[in-house]
């Protein structure tokens, strides 16, 4: 239908736009609600990446008292004098899911991390972390630091509607680097 035959028909007869009315007011309720739902995902993501960024801190500065045992300061890096000659890595991974349960109030279901709302409704899981420890180079003439990256899997069950939706399934990266200050 063109303009003018909306026009047409809705001119002259009394209640006749109150049905177009509606109809707007639900349209726009309607992006509303999509709009809500994708600002509840964004926030979700962020709030778990900044979590996780925490506990990636909390793990690198826990190998603090490894990164100058026995080494120039110039050449920071995790290392320990092995038995004999040479040197060997000293990296702590810690306990980062750990760190995540306490900072999030996540359940642990195996190969799950959980947050449940009130009543049971699961609100996202975590799954998958994987964390590498990135040492500097013993001896290294480069300006570099000790680095961890730490990945892990978010899955957020979508609502829209009154229905769920497919899961938002992102995998998450954070990097947290050890700069000495001294």
């Amino acid at each position: 239908m063109e303009v003018n035959e909306i026009i047409s028909l809705v001119k002259g007869k009394e209640a006749n736009g109150m049905p177009l009315a509606a109809a707007a007011a639900m349209a726009v309720l309607f992006i509303f609600c999509g709009i809500t739902e994708y600002m509840h995902l964004q926030i979700v993501a962020q709030g778990v990446r900044d979590a996780v960024q925490e506990a990636v801190i909390s793990t690198v500065n826990d190998n603090y008292d490894d990164v100058y045992h026995s080494i120039r300061e110039g050449y920071a890096g995790g290392y320990y004098p092995a038995s004999g000659e040479g040197w060997e890595e000293s990296l702590d991974y810690g306990d980062i899911y750990g760190r995540l349960d306490e900072l999030l109030g996540l359940s642990d279901e195996g190969t799950w991390h959980v947050k449940y709302l009130s009543g049971g409704v699961t609100e996202y899981r975590l799954s998958g972390l994987k964390t590498e420890m990135i040492n500097v180079p013993f001896a290294s003439s480069a300006n570099r630091r000790f680095l961890a990256e730490a990945y892990v899997k978010l899955e957020v069950p979508v609502r829209f509607g009154g229905k769920i939706l497919p899961d938002m399934k992102i995998q998450l990266k954070v990097m947290a680097g050890y700069t000495p200050r001294f």
